[in-house]
């Protein structure tokens, strides 16, 4: 190849693209980030001169570090607090899912709800040829498996965010995201009874078991039962007035303003009809480095 300088020249107008790649698959763009820094010191590392390609061991060097957090057991209970606003009415037209997921960011977010629903394994193939256009080939080294397993590993993906594959064959343990207008009706009916301290209309809108976690930057916080969560929301009234309905990773959520300064965002994991967890985020500092008012326009 050149000298290591052309070739962190050459990185960085790669850097773009890794970086998409890297958030499709992992729904988080801290982890994005974290996947092409890994892929740049794994660049340092190798010989620069057997690389054929630079660009495609790039894409297969970030996949693979993608695929590896993935597989992580702490990939399932991280969540990257990407914020962006909830239209009052939900669009009617399903576009395929290489176009949403190739689309606007906010719309990407939406679809990272659904895509949590794939292996590992049917996540990446699904990403890397129905989104970013990659050869089986390359998929299929990016997994280590045939090409032909690969394919199969992308329709089967590919079907499942598309609602075509029945429910008991997912392989994910989380819950299955609600449609977006039950979503809507239940923040909404959220708010209207905890601004007007109506426990009972709480009471019936979480489940039983429901957990509540909170992160107040200096300290956390976890409330488990329906009857506390209730509890507390009934002494959140003046929050509760001045929140608005957001989507937070693809999910419905509320974003408190008090005197134009964002003091929280909660996000809600549904059920069917009921409140089955809220996470709520309340440190300045991060609320800062998300830009969560510019989502709020």
């Amino acid at each position: 190849m050149t000298d290591r300088t052309d070739l962190a020249r050459r990185f960085e107008e790669q850097r773009p693209r890794l970086r998409a790649i890297a958030a499709q698959l992992l729904g988080s763009t801290a982890d994005a980030d974290d996947a092409v820094q890994e892929t740049w010191l794994r660049l340092e590392r190798v010989d620069d001169g057997e690389i054929r390609n630079l660009e495609a061991w790039l894409t297969t060097v970030v996949s693979r570090v993608s695929l590896d957090l993935l597989r992580a057991p702490r990939r399932t209970r991280e969540r990257s607090w990407q914020v962006t606003s909830w239209a009052q009415e939900p669009v009617a037209v399903t576009p395929d899912p290489a176009d949403v997921a190739a689309g606007a960011d906010g719309v990407s977010v939406a679809l990272l709800v659904v895509l949590e629903r794939l292996s590992p394994a049917e996540r990446i193939a699904f990403v890397l040829h129905d989104v970013f256009g990659q050869p089986f080939d390359q998929v299929a080294e990016v997994l280590e498996r045939s090409p032909d397993a690969a394919r199969q590993l992308a329709s089967r993906g590919r079907r499942r965010v598309r609602g075509q594959v029945d429910e008991t064959d997912a392989t994910s343990a989380t819950p299955s995201p609600v449609d977006r207008a039950t979503g809507r009706r239940i923040v909404d009916a959220w708010l209207l009874a905890a601004e007007a301290g109506d426990f009972t209309a709480l009471l019936a809108l979480l489940d039983d078991d429901a957990v509540l976690h909170a992160d107040f930057g200096t300290s956390t916080q976890r409330i488990e039962g329906a009857a506390s969560i209730a509890s507390q929301a009934v002494l959140s009234a003046r929050l509760a007035a001045h929140s608005t309905p957001v989507l937070i990773d693809g999910l419905p959520g509320v974003a408190a303003v008090l005197n134009d300064r964002v003091v929280s965002i909660m996000a809600f994991d549904l059920a069917g009809n009921r409140i089955v967890g809220l996470h709520v985020l309340a440190d300045p500092r991060r609320l800062e480095s998300l830009a969560v008012h510019r989502a709020l326009g």
